[in-house]
């Protein structure tokens, strides 16, 4: 080996037994040393009692009242009972009207001519019996003629009745109270027979027709309660669950009652909530507080001191952010992790992320 060799190997080994230096000085910690604590912010709740529900979702519209249980319809279409030509409109749109109201009036001309001739008719024949009844009683007449003075007389009280009856139809009054919600005729106007001219609805007494999957309407009965919106409002409750189910749909009728006060208008799509079921005094927790356990199943972010604990738990329903919750050593009061549930895995320490400490 040359002198030349001798010098390389020199430098190679002193260069390796450089590396192994820095990586000894500036490497990673050994396995014997403790890694830094974990500690986490969170925000945290507590376990409540609390009345919660299970609803049946519905889409349905709002619509009149239909008739039943000895109630008329709570709508109707104001129809034109004979022909004529439209002299007056006496109502108008979104405006109310009692019942019996006059809202249209068709010309009365010829009619109010035939009831002044029927009035006259049956004075004359009211006259002539009188006449006939007297002179029978003194033998001056035929009881032929009494007769026949009878039967005018009961002839033209009918042709006034018909008459009267004849104008009365020209004078179109309001079905039921309530409010009128379209006006489809204009002065002038051609009316035939049927011809609607108004519709009439009861704004007190509005229903909502829906259609609810066939699975769904097994759990439903009439009396539950129903709520809309933000369900801060009266309650309406069911009314009808149908019995058949369409074939086309697989969904079931339902049909619910409003509250007079609703606000609501005849025509309007609506989402409804059936409570289907009620559960009160039921420990619940925030719905955030509940996360995926390890193995898959529901566990509950305990606070235990300065800790965040996973206990496992059963859950059941949910309304309005809370979850119902059951397990082992579970009580009111106590303080569970909320928003932040998911940013922990097993136990682990926190802080509030108000400042304060943890209960």
């Amino acid at each position: 080996m040359t002198r030349r060799q001798v010098t390389t190997g020199l430098v190679v080994l002193a260069a390796v037994a450089a590396a192994v230096l820095l990586i000894r000085v500036l490497g990673p910690k050994g396995g014997g040393e403790e890694e830094i604590a974990t500690d986490v912010g969170v925000h945290v709740g507590k376990i409540v009692r609390a009345t919660l529900h299970r609803y049946v979702t519905a889409y349905g519209t709002v619509e009149p009242e239909p008739p039943g249980g000895g109630r008329p319809a709570g709508g109707a279409q104001v129809s034109a009972p004979v022909g004529g030509i439209l002299t007056e409109i006496a109502c108008t749109e979104g405006r109310p009207v009692e019942r019996g109201a006059l809202l249209f009036r068709l010309d009365t001309r010829l009619a109010e001519v035939a009831v002044a001739k029927a009035e006259k008719e049956l004075a004359a024949a009211e006259q002539t019996y009188e006449r006939q009844k007297k002179l029978l009683a003194a033998d001056g007449t035929s009881q032929k003629s009494f007769q026949e003075a009878e039967l005018g007389l009961a002839t033209a009280r009918s042709e006034l009745a018909t008459a009267r009856t004849e104008l009365a139809l020209l004078e179109i009054r309001a079905p039921l109270a309530g409010t009128v919600v379209r006006i489809a005729a204009r002065i002038g106007q051609a009316v035939e027979p049927n011809a609607v001219l108004a519709e009439v609805i009861a704004l007190d007494r509005l229903v909502v027709t829906a259609q609810v999957p066939s699975r769904d309407a097994a759990q439903l009965k009439a009396g539950q309660p129903v709520v809309w919106g933000d369900g801060t409002g009266s309650a309406g409750e069911v009314l009808v669950v149908g019995r058949d189910v369409d074939p086309k749909t697989d969904t079931v009728l339902v049909r619910a009652s409003l509250p007079r006060d609703s606000g609501l208008r005849p025509g309007t799509f609506l989402t409804v909530r059936i409570v289907a079921e009620e559960r009160r005094g039921v420990l619940a927790v925030p719905e955030e507080s509940v996360v995926p356990g390890p193995e898959g199943g529901p566990v509950l972010m305990m606070v235990e001191g300065d800790k965040a604990v996973p206990r496992p738990v059963k859950t059941s329903l949910k309304d309005a952010g809370l979850v119902e919750v059951a397990g082992e050593g579970l009580a009111e009061g106590q303080v569970v992790v909320t928003t932040d549930a998911y940013n922990i895995t097993g136990e682990t320490k926190i802080h509030l992320l108000d400042g304060k400490q943890a209960p």
